[in-house]
């Protein structure tokens, strides 16, 4: 008949298997001593990389899993493109790259060189006058704190020049990936509206 397995039994067989293994001493009754954790390295990789910037050439020295979004406020100084949720849900950090409208926060900064990057600071040039949806938006109230603002101008902008601003439903359809926390949408709609009027 096949003997019982006990608690002591099994215990005492893990034990001694421990006992066996080699680099392991237990004759101070002391529990072995186990190597410090590695820390990761202090020296990050980095990349050089230059990126297209409202048509200036602007050469950063990143980390490559940098997002668009921190290469731009952290690293180039242009902090017009707000950091909202940080996972693509609210538009706040809406761009255009080579006239189409991305959320910089999900887009590797990386992958950009080469192509045209145009923010909110780049809309107009610094002497001259607001864009159309600039100037609408300050006509219609089309903000209230204005954390959103420059996602949303960015989104009108590309909007409008995709043709989807034939009516107020479209609008609001086309426009549903940008958040106003505040809830300035009709007047949004309406600077939207006359501005592609305009255009």
């Amino acid at each position: 008949m096949a003997p019982s397995v006990t608690r002591r039994l099994l215990l005492g067989g893990t034990v001694s298997g421990l006992a066996l293994r080699p680099g392991l001493d237990f004759a101070d009754d002391t529990t072995p001593a186990l190597a410090p954790p590695s820390t990761p390295s202090q020296d990050v990789n980095r990349v050089d990389l230059v990126l297209q910037v409202n048509g200036n050439r602007v050469p950063l020295s990143i980390d490559p899993r940098t997002s668009l979004l921190d290469a731009l406020r952290e690293h180039a100084g242009l902090t017009g493109t707000k950091k909202g949720c940080d996972r693509g849900a609210c538009g706040a950090c809406t761009v255009h790259i080579d006239g189409r409208r991305v959320v910089s926060c999900l887009t590797l900064a990386v992958r950009v060189q080469g192509k045209a990057i145009t923010t909110i600071e780049g809309l107009t040039p610094d002497d001259g006058p607001l864009h159309p949806v600039q100037a609408a938006f300050l006509q219609h109230d089309g903000f209230q704190c204005g954390y959103c603002t420059p996602g949303q101008i960015m989104s009108a902008v590309a909007l409008i020049e995709e043709g989807h601003a034939g009516s107020d439903g479209e609008i609001r359809e086309w426009m549903s990936g940008n958040i106003c926390r505040c809830g300035a949408y009709p007047n949004i709609v309406a600077a939207i509206r006359d501005a592609a009027q305009e255009g």
